[in-house]
């Protein structure tokens, strides 16, 4: 069986990755202005950070069932048996409802995951379904890996001001710090596939410095069966302070290149808002 793996590009699988392991990326989509984009594909991260900041309306919408359903069928058609599809956190995003709706109209089986997380979480586990399936498991066994690693993974990001998410309806248990003192900078997470506050700091500084602890703390501290783990840096129009984070973590883990930096798309972008860094940690399992 030749087993092919899809995701959304929430996922922010930088393109030579997705090359790498044969993944195929469906775009969501983007509203600036009332004009309409595909993420990744016709519009970029900074020309969101900037609509945002000039108050232009930004909204963002879950890809066609159609659009899966095209990649499922190219991959049966570039001679896949069966497909694993990986999608941001049902509680984020109704993108899954898509994913399933197309999945019941493929030509091959298709089993879809909710990655419960979004970003390179989620891109990590699509690597590991990649890699198991090129080993020869079948699309259950691969859909497995996804759900494992992604479930053992850790994200935490700092954001400039809650406005964005609380816009978006994606606040979640994070809404009690709404209204809070502006000198406090929140420092939030994810736990199972929402946003919840993990702690306040008093400047943004200081929230930087804690999420570099929060993810030496994670790398660390590996969960049972954990043979290794993946780093990155994530963020939104804020190159310099990421690369700074980087480093840092680079020389608190040992770690070189391989802990990458990646920035945030328009969809994720839209919703955290320019400034936001995060880390991810993903342990990998045998």
């Amino acid at each position: 069986m030749t087993i092919a793996v899809v995701t959304d590009s929430t996922s922010y699988l930088p393109p030579e990755l997705a090359v790498q392991h044969g993944i195929r990326v469906v775009p969501l989509h983007v509203m600036v202005g009332g004009k309409e984009f595909e993420e990744g594909v016709d519009i970029t991260a900074s020309e969101v950070a900037s609509a945002l900041r000039a108050y232009t309306p930004v909204s963002t919408s879950r890809p066609a069932p159609q659009a899966f359903l095209d990649a499922y069928e190219a991959a049966a058609a570039a001679g896949a048996t069966a497909v694993v599809s990986i999608q941001i956190s049902s509680d984020m995003s109704s993108t899954i409802g898509s994913a399933q709706l197309a999945a019941a109209d493929a030509s091959i089986p298709v089993t879809v995951v909710d990655s419960r997380v979004m970003g390179m979480a989620m891109a990590y586990a699509a690597i590991s379904a990649a890699e198991s399936a090129a080993a020869g498991a079948t699309a259950e066994d691969a859909a497995a890996v996804a759900a494992r690693r992604s479930s053992a993974s850790t994200v935490a990001f700092y954001v400039d001001t809650l406005e964005y998410l609380r816009r978006g309806g994606r606040i979640g248990a994070a809404s009690a710090l709404v209204g809070s003192a502006l000198a406090i900078k929140p420092i939030l997470g994810l736990h199972d596939g929402s946003i919840v506050p993990l702690e306040r700091v008093r400047t943004s500084s200081k929230a930087i410095s804690r999420l570099a602890e929060l993810a030496t703390e994670a790398a660390t501290n590996l969960p049972a069966g954990a043979t290794g783990v993946d780093v990155a840096v994530q963020h939104l129009d804020s190159a310099e302070r990421a690369e700074a984070l980087a480093d840092d973590l680079r020389g608190r883990l040992g770690m070189g290149e391989e802990l990458r930096v990646v920035e945030l798309g328009a969809v994720v972008g839209a919703h955290v808002g320019p400034g936001t860094l995060a880390v991810v940690v993903s342990p990998r399992f045998a």
